[in-house]
C-alpha cells in the first residue's frame, strides 16, 4: 500500500480502541447473529479488550513502518519493533514475533534483489552476513544475516523484500513434533558413518539386501521377469533433502553409482531412501541426486540442473515449500513446468497434509466473506467462516495438533502483485495475540502470509483472518499437518477439500497418493482415530486397498497462468479459474529401505519415488514414447481405490506395473553403445605423429534387456584432413551383456597439428527403437614434452567463508604452454600438520570433510579435485592430484590428516589433455558445512606441453 493510500485508510478507518473492542467479540470465541451489531458494552469482557489492545499495537507497527522496514516480512518487522518500543512490549505481553535466532543474534533470510551482483555480495559480506544459497538466474539469496543489519540490508534499492527463510518439510509420515535427530556433531556423523560403511562391507555377500515391499504390492517384480524390462536407458532422479547414507548404502550394495549434482548432496537421509525404491523396482535405471532444501529459488534451479546437466528422463521429489501458491505455478512449478516441456517425466508428493473425506486435514478455501467486523483500531474486517446466518470469525485449532504447526495463508492475487493486503492471526483462548504474519501488500508483494503455532502449543488456539485493506478474494488456509477442530467453548470448525498445493499441482506434473503396501501405520494421526489401514504385502494391490488416512487430497482450483496472466480475466473467485484433477495417481509407502530411520518407510516421500520407478519401466521398454502416452497408460490402468472414476482423494488410483507395461506394449529393448577405443600407430609407435597411419579398435557393448541385432558403426570424424577406412562395418549380434570389437585404420595427416586432438564420431545402428546410439571420442596427436612446466599462486592467504557456496577462489596465470598434454596440481606448504589455523600448509582448514576444490581451465572446463573427503582431519600440505595416483583421495579419512602425498582427484584431469593451457587458471574451495573455517594459502598447476616436432 502506498503512503497516501494508507493515510487516507487511517482517516477512514480508525474508529478508536472501543470500535476496535466491540468489534472483536466474536475473536474471542463468542458467536452472534449475522447483523453486524456491536455487543453491548457491559457484555465485554478484559479478554476482549485485551485481544483488541494487542491487534491495535501490530497493525500501528504496520501503519508505521519505514520504508525500510516494508521491505521486511512481518515477523521480522516486529521483532525490530520489539526491541526498541517498550509499548509494544507493554501492549502485548504474550506476544511472540516468530522470528528464529541464533545465540549470536543471526536470523536466516531470503533475500530478493533485482539482480545478484558482486557489489550486493560484498554489503551482505560486510554487513556479517554467511551466503547459504545464491540463485542467479531466479534472484535470490538465502544468508545468514545479524538482526541488527537487517534495516541496512532491507533499504538498497535493489533489494526487493528480505523474508525469514522460507520454511520447506518433506513428505515422510512421522509422528507428530517429531522429527529426525539432528543432535550428533560433525565429527560423531563421520564416525558413525565411516563404522557403518566398514559394517556394510564386512557383512556384503552374506546378508540379505532389503527389497521394498511395494515392489511386490505394484507387481513390478513380476511384470519385469514377464516383459524382460529393468529401467536400461533410462535415467530417474530424486530431489529431498540429502544423502547422508549413500556410501552406506553402495557398500551394501543396496545402490549402485549415483550422480550428485555437483555440492548438492545436502544433509539427511531422505533422498537415499527415496533412491533405494527407485533401484529395487526398476534396477536397470541410471540414478542422480540433488537436495531440495537449499532455499525455493535453489531447489526450482536444480531441478533445471538435473535435466539439463544430469540428462535426466524422470525426476521425483517429496518437498513442499511453505510459500508455494495454491493459485499460480510459483518459482518451483515452473521449472517443473521448464522440464516437462523439454520431454521429461515429473512426480511429486501429494503431501501428508490430510484428507477432508477422513477428516485429517485442517484446510478451507472459499471466497472471503465480510464478517462486518471492524478488527483492530486502524483498520480491517474480518473472516466469517460459518455460512450460515450465524457468524463466525475465527477458525479454531485442534488441541492435539496445536503445536508447531505452520500455517499459511492465500488470496487470489498474482504473485508479485497483490494489492489487497490480508492479514493472518493466531489467539489463545483468553483473547491473546500468540503469534501473526501481517506483511505489507501494496501492489508489489505476494498473497501470503504464514504464522507457526507455538512450540508447546495449547488448548483453545484459534486463527482470525482480517482483510486490512483491499477487495474480496478467494482464500486459502491450511494448518500444515494440524486439524481445524471444533473447540470446548463452542468455535465450529470448517474445512473443504484442496490441501494439495505447489508445484505438485503442476498441470503436467503426477502428484502422487499413498496407500501401505505392508503393515500399518504405527501410530495414530491423533488420539481417538480409527486404526490406519494395512496394505496387501506379500500379496499386490487390488480395488479393496485403502488409502493413507493422512494423504493429502485435491482438487487444486488455480487463477492464474504461471506468467500471472489471469485465466478467467475478472473473476478470481470461486467460480473462477481453473480445477485441476489432483493427486494423479497412488502408490506404496510404509516399505523398508536399509537406511536408517525409514526401516519402514511411511508418507507420500515413499509413494512418488514407486510410481517415478514404474514410469522408468515404461520407458525402458517403449524408447521414445511421448510423455502423454505415459499418462494414459498409468491413468488408464490405475485400479480405482475411491469413487467410480477419478477421485480428489486417490486420483485415478494405485499404479500396478504390469497392468501399465501391457497397455503399453513395452518389451526388452538392446542398447548398444560405442565405448572407448583403443589407438596404436600401425609403424609400432607408442605415440602417434601427424602424418601416421593408426590401428583405431573400436568396442560395441550391450548395456540392454535384449541382444542387439544387426548391429552397424558408422565411424567418421570432423577433424580436417582424417581419413577412416572401413568408414562402416557390421558388428552382427551383440548379445546381452556382451562386447564386440572392430578395428577401423585412421590416417592423420602431416599437416595436423601437434597437440590438436583428433576427433571420432560413432554411429551405432541396431534394430530397436532406441537406436541409433551416438558417442564422440578423441586422441591426442603428437609427443608429451618431458619438461613439467610448474606454476604457483603467488598471492596473500585466501579465506574460505564458512557454509558459504560462493566459496574462495585464487588465480594461477599460465604462459607459454600451448596445448596441454598432462595436468596435474598440488596443495603446497613447507611444513605439515594438523594445528589449527597453520600457515606452513598449503590448506589449512578444520574438518575438510566440508570442502568441495574445484580446478577451472581457461576454457571453463572443470575437473573436481576433492568433494567431501577427510571428515574432521585439519589441512591438506604436499598433496598431489595425479591421474596417475593408486588411491583416490575419496579414499582418506580423518586418520590420513594431515593429507599429504599423491592422490586420484574425484573427476579425472585428462579431461584437460589437450586444451590450450594458456590463460587463468582457477581452484575454488566451498565449504559446505557451518563451524570449520581456514584459508588457500599455496597451491600450485603443473603442466606438459607438447614437444616441437623434429627438436
Amino acid at each position: 500500500m502506498r503512503s497516501s493510500d494508507r493515510s487516507k485508510l487511517s482517516t477512514r478507518a480508525t474508529t478508536g480502541l472501543t470500535a476496535g473492542v466491540s468489534a472483536l467479540a466474536l475473536v474471542v470465541g463468542m458467536t452472534t447473529p449475522a447483523s453486524g451489531q456491536a455487543l453491548p458494552a457491559n457484555q465485554l469482557t478484559a479478554a476482549q479488550e485485551n485481544a483488541a489492545r494487542q491487534i491495535s499495537a501490530l497493525q500501528k507497527v504496520k501503519q508505521t513502518q519505514s520504508k525500510a522496514e516494508s521491505k521486511l516480512d512481518s515477523k521480522l518487522a516486529v521483532e525490530n519493533r520489539l526491541r526498541k518500543d517498550r509499548s509494544l512490549v507493554s501492549a502485548a505481553p504474550r506476544l511472540q514475533s516468530g522470528v528464529t535466532l541464533s545465540v549470536s543474534d543471526t536470523v536466516l533470510v531470503d533475500i530478493s534483489v533485482e539482480k545478484v551482483t558482486d557489489d550486493l555480495v560484498a554489503a551482505l559480506t560486510k554487513s556479517g552476513a554467511g551466503i547459504r544459497a545464491v540463485s542467479t538466474g531466479l534472484g535470490e539469496i538465502r544468508a545468514e544475516v545479524p538482526f541488527a543489519a537487517l534495516t541496512g540490508i532491507s533499504g538498497r534499492a535493489d533489494v526487493r523484500k528480505v523474508e525469514t527463510a522460507s520454511g520447506a518439510i518433506t513428505a515422510s509420515a512421522r509422528p507428530r513434533g517429531t522429527a529426525p535427530a539432528k543432535t550428533e556433531t560433525k565429527e560423531q556423523k563421520e564416525a558413525r558413518l565411516a563404522a557403518q560403511v566398514q559394517a556394510a562391507l564386512e557383512q556384503r555377500g552374506t546378508a540379505a539386501l532389503v527389497t521394498s515391499e511395494g515392489d511386490r504390492a505394484h507387481k513390478a517384480d513380476t511384470a519385469r521377469a514377464e516383459f524382460g524390462v529393468t529401467g536400461v536407458g533410462v535415467k530417474i532422479c530424486a530431489l529431498s533433502d540429502g544423502v547422508d547414507s549413500l556410501a552406506v548404502s553402495q557398500a551394501a550394495g543396496e545402490l549402485p553409482a549415483v550422480d550428485v549434482l555437483p555440492t548438492q548432496e545436502g544433509e539427511g537421509d531422505e533422498g537415499t531412501a527415496m533412491l533405494e525404491i527407485l533401484h529395487d523396482l526398476a534396477p536397470g535405471a541410471a540414478l542422480g541426486f540433488a537436495s531440495a532444501f537449499n532455499s525455493e529459488a535453489s531447489f526450482a534451479d536444480n531441478i533445471r540442473a538435473l535435466r539439463q546437466q544430469l540428462r535426466c528422463d524422470i525426476i521425483v521429489d517429496d518437498v513442499l515449500y511453505f510459500v508455494e501458491s495454491p493459485f499460480q505455478d510459483g518459482l518451483i512449478a515452473r521449472a517443473v513446468n521448464d522440464v516437462t516441456a523439454d520431454g521429461a517425466l515429473y512426480f511429486s508428493s501429494a503431501g501428508n497434509e490430510g484428507n477432508t473425506a477422513d477428516g485429517t486435514a485442517g484446510h478451507w478455501e472459499g471466497d472471503f466473506r465480510d464478517s462486518g467486523r471492524i478488527v483492530g483500531k486502524f483498520a480491517g474486517t474480518a473472516h466469517d467462516w460459518d455460512p450460515s446466518a450465524t457468524t463466525q470469525v475465527f477458525q479454531p485449532i485442534s488441541n492435539a495438533s496445536s503445536a508447531q504447526v505452520p500455517v499459511t495463508l492465500h488470496w487470489s492475487d498474482p504473485l508479485g502483485a497483490s494489492a489487497n493486503d490480508y492479514d493472518l492471526y493466531l489467539f489463545d483462548r483468553t483473547g491473546n495475540v500468540v503469534t501473526f504474519s501481517q506483511d505489507v501488500q501494496d501492489g508489489e508483494q505476494d498473497p501470503y502470509e504464514i504464522l507457526q503455532t507455538p512450540t508447546f502449543g495449547g488448548n483453545g488456539l484459534r486463527l482470525a483472518v482480517v482483510k486490512f485493506y483491499g477487495e474480496n478474494r478467494y482464500l486459502s488456509l491450511s494448518a500444515l499437518r494440524g486439524r481445524f477442530a471444533d473447540s470446548a467453548d463452542g468455535l465450529k470448525a470448517f474445512n473443504t477439500p484442496g490441501v494439495t498445493v505447489g508445484h505438485s499441482a503442476a498441470k503436467q506434473a503426477f502428484s502422487v497418493a499413498a496407500a501401505p503396501a505392508a503393515g500399518p501405520l504405527p501410530f495414530d494421526l491423533e488420539p481417538g482415530d480409527p486404526a490406519n489401514p494395512r496394505g496387501p504385502f506379500p500379496g499386490s494391490f487390488s480395488a479393496s486397498s485403502a488409502l493413507e488416512r493422512f494423504s493429502s487430497d485435491g482438487p487444486r482450483r488455480v487463477f492464474y497462468k504461471a506468467d500471472g496472466t489471469p485465466i478467467t480475466p475478472g473473476n478470481v473467485s470461486g467460480t473462477g479459474g481453473e480445477v485441476r484433477a489432483k493427486p494423479d495417481i497412488t502408490a506404496a509407502d510404509g516399505v523398508l529401505t536399509s537406511v536408517d530411520g525409514f526401516d519402514p518407510f511411511f508418507g507420500t516421500s515413499a509413494a512418488a519415488p514407486h510410481a517415478a520407478a514404474i514410469a522408468g519401466l515404461v520407458l525402458s521398454g517403449n524408447p521414445g514414447i511421448a510423455p502423454a502416452e505415459v499418462r494414459e497408460a498409468l491413468v488408464n490402468t490405475a485400479i480405482d481405490l475411491g469413487p467410480a472414476g477419478f477421485d480428489g482423494r486417490t486420483g485415478a488410483g494405485i499404479v500396478l506395473a504390469d497392468r501399465v507395461l501391457a497397455y503399453t506394449g513395452a518389451s526388452p529393448q538392446p542398447r548398444a553403445l560405442a565405448q572407448n577405443p583403443t589407438t596404436a600407430p600401425t609403424d609400432g609407435g607408442d605415440l602417434v605423429d601427424p602424418g601416421d597411419t593408426v590401428s583405431v579398435t573400436l568396442p560395441v557393448r550391450n548395456t540392454g534387456d535384449a541382444d542387439a541385432v544387426s548391429t552397424s558403426v558408422v565411424l567418421t570424424s570432423p577433424t580436417a584432413g582424417v581419413t577412416i577406412a572401413p568408414r562402416s562395418q557390421n558388428y552382427g549380434t551383440v548379445p546381452k551383456g556382451q562386447t564386440v570389437s572392430k578395428a577401423y585404420t585412421v590416417t592423420v595427416p602431416l599437416s595436423h597439428p601437434v597437440g590438436t586432438p583428433v576427433v571420432l564420431d560413432a554411429r551405432v545402428t541396431f534394430a530397436a527403437s532406441s537406436s541409433p546410439t551416438r558417442a564422440t571420442f578423441s586422441f591426442s596427436v603428437g609427443r608429451p614434452s618431458p619438461v613439467t612446466r610448474d606454476f604457483a599462486y603467488g598471492g596473500a592467504p585466501v579465506a574460505v567463508p564458512d557454509n558459504n557456496p560462493l566459496g574462495a577462489s585464487v588465480t594461477i596465470p599460465v604462459t607459454g604452454v600451448g596445448r596441454a598434454s598432462k595436468v596435474s596440481f598440488s596443495v603446497d606448504g613447507a611444513t605439515c600438520s594438523t594445528a589449527t589455523g597453520a600457515t606452513t600448509v598449503g590448506l589449512d582448514h578444520t574438518f575438510v570433510g566440508d570442502l568441495v576444490g574445484t580446478l577451472t581451465a581457461p576454457n571453463g572446463a572443470v575437473a573436481t579435485l576433492h568433494s567431501r573427503s577427510g571428515g574432521g582431519g585439519n589441512n591438506l600440505c604436499q598433496v598431489v592430484f595425479a591421474d596417475s595416483a593408486t588411491a583416490a583421495f575419496s579414499s582418506v579419512t580423518s586418520a590420513n590428516a594431515p593429507f599429504t602425498g599423491t592422490w586420484r582427484p574425484t573427476s579425472p584431469l585428462s579431461g584437460f589433455a589437450s586444451l590450450v593451457a594458456d590463460g587463468a587458471w582457477t581452484y575454488k574451495v566451498v565449504d559446505l558445512a557451518g563451524g570449520d573455517t581456514g584459508s588457500i594459502r599455496a597451491v600450485s598447476l603443473h603442466i606438459n606441453g607438447y614437444a616441437t616436432p623434429g627438436a
